[in-house]
């Protein structure tokens, strides 16, 4: 049975994953179009730059994170500018972090979408005279549906799985910065191995839920296809 303070947990979980995907698919459905398109020799830096998090530990970013954003670090001197304050140990800062930490898991499967586009349907749209958004809601956007819908599901899955980055960066605050994973690891520290069992099983569920839904989509995919 979860306590209220796991309930809490759980629903700031959900509103730092949804809030941060939104974000990532604004930032990363441009970023994916540019990478599947250009021929710009910046490409492989920005994909490198990208796909950083997927292989640099979770505490190392959190570090350079934590740093860049305090009052000596440039994203904490813009955001007092700004007259936003600082932003380490607070939900704004997480938010940050979530975005950074999983953008990768939002973009590559937009960028593999798009470059599988057909650019003839492009060239068609454009003699119709279809502006630039009416091209993406009316071809690009039914086209790469299924990269939607995996980068969305990704990007939150892997938000709501998130420790070491938004332990860094958030601490461990309740009701403010204290995310599903910070509690697993709350109640095993004091030993309450059956509070960590419940939560740990709801992160299992859903993880398992996760993968099936994309395995399903993509078989179905594969199936049209053929």
């Amino acid at each position: 049975m979860l306590s209220p303070s796991d309930l809490d947990t759980l629903f700031l979980t959900l509103k730092l994953a949804s809030l941060a995907t939104l974000i990532m698919l604004l930032i990363g459905t441009p970023l994916a179009w540019w990478l599947s398109r250009t021929q710009s020799v910046w490409k492989g830096v920005i994909n490198a730059i990208v796909a950083l998090p997927l292989v640099l530990p979770p505490t190392v970013l959190g570090f350079y994170l934590l740093l860049a954003m305090g009052p000596h670090g440039a994203i904490g001197q813009l955001t007092r500018w700004l007259g936003i304050g600082g932003l380490p140990f607070t939900f704004s800062g997480l938010v940050l972090a979530s975005v950074l930490y999983s953008l990768p898991f939002v973009v590559q499967p937009l960028q593999t979408a798009f470059a599988a586009i057909d650019q003839r349907w492009l060239d068609t749209a454009a003699t119709l005279r279809a502006s630039h958004l009416d091209s993406f809601f009316s071809v690009i956007l039914p086209l790469a549906k299924h990269g939607f819908l995996s980068a969305s599901v990704l990007g939150f899955a892997h938000t709501v799985g998130e420790f070491g980055v938004v332990l860094m960066v958030g601490g461990n605050i309740p009701d403010q910065t204290r995310v599903v994973s910070v509690q697993i690891y709350n109640h095993v520290e004091a030993l309450e191995y059956s509070q960590a069992h419940g939560l740990a099983a709801v992160l299992l569920v859903f993880s398992f839920s996760v993968l099936l839904v994309l395995y399903s989509v993509n078989h179905k995919r594969l199936g049209d296809l053929r």
